[in-house]
Formats: structure tokens, sequence, C-alpha cells
């Protein structure tokens, strides 16, 4: 009698078990549906976004994300960067500049997706040549009037600087004192003219 009583629980247990491992298997299913539809609709506007800003940078080429899986849960992603007048290239094929701007269409290109308030960027034209920071720049203000994002640029770049509406910086006017200096190029332009 008590074993089968033991019997009657330990079946009950492995009955409660067994309807709880179908409902866990049902929602990781639904979870795993649901990622991989986020993941492609997400994938595909965020390649579309890099496609139409790589070539608005570089002033012509093409460029595209590529996966390298087949199931989106356990791919990677490839960027496949054409700049004008060269093959078609992994970004680790491309000079320093290249792969600076190229990143810089991939950053773009989610921000233009899910923009944020603020987007601060670290010197991320010290390898671009004065050419190629002009189109970094025309890209900024446009973006800043599409996403309505705040760009805030640590830079060294004095063309950068020239282009921005608001500089911060750190001068040492005597050994050893720094001394802050902000400078509004609005109203500076407003007071020469």
């Amino acid at each position: 009698a008590k074993l089968t009583e033991r019997e009657a629980y330990l079946d009950q247990q492995h009955h409660d078990l067994t309807e709880a491992m179908g409902i866990l298997e049902g929602a990781i299913g639904k979870i795993d549906k649901s990622t991989r539809s986020m993941f492609r609709d997400t994938f595909e506007a965020v390649n579309r976004s890099f496609s139409e800003l790589f070539p608005s940078i570089f002033g012509g080429g093409k460029a595209c994300l590529e996966l390298t899986e087949s199931d989106f849960l356990t791919t990677g992603v490839q960027v496949i960067a054409q700049p004008p007048g060269k093959r078609n290239s992994t970004i680790h094929m491309l000079s320093g500049g290249e792969k600076a701007l190229t990143a810089i269409a991939t950053v773009f290109a989610f921000f233009e997706l899910n923009p944020a308030p603020f987007c601060l960027l670290d010197e991320v034209d010290a390898p671009l040549d004065d050419a190629n920071v002009t189109r970094f720049c025309t890209l900024l203000d446009e973006l800043t009037k599409i996403t309505k994002t705040k760009f805030i640029i640590i830079t060294h770049h004095a063309l950068t600087m020239s282009r921005m509406h608001r500089l911060f910086g750190v001068t040492m006017a005597e050994q050893g004192v720094s001394q802050l200096v902000s400078v509004d190029l609005q109203k500076a332009e407003e007071l020469v003219a």
C-alpha cells in the first residue's frame, strides 16, 4: 500500500514536471519565434539605412550587411563595403579612414532606426582627411535635423570644430593652470558681422 501510494505520488510529480516542461518549451518556442522576427525586421531596417548612408558618406560606392548563417538566433553579421573605385571587400580590407567612415555609417544606421537624445563621438574623425571630415560633418548636420539627436563630438580636428555650433575646451594660459573655454560659434559670427 505504501509503495502504491509512493508510486502514485511520483507519477503525479512526473506528470506535473512533464506538463511544466511542455509549457516551458512552448514559451521558449514563442520567444524564439518572436526574437527571430524582431531580429529579421531590425536587420533589414538597419541594412536598408546602412546601404543608403554609405554612398552618401563616400560620394558613391555601395555597402550592405550580410548574415553569416541562416538561423537568426545564431548568426553573425558581416559588413561588406565597396567604396567608389574599389572591389567588393570586407571591412578588414579597407584603409583606416574607410573603416572609420564605414563604422560611422553603421552607427548612424542604428541611430536612424532608434534615435537617442544624445550621441557622444570620441575622435571618430581622427583617421579622416579634410574631404571626408567635410562629408562626416554634413552627415551630422543632416542627422541632427532628421533625428533631433544632439551630437557631442570630442575632436582635435580644426575642420570639425569649425562646423560645430558650440565649442568647449581646456586651455593652459599659464603653466600648470587649466582653464575652461566655451565659444558659441553662431553668436561669435553675429558679433563679427
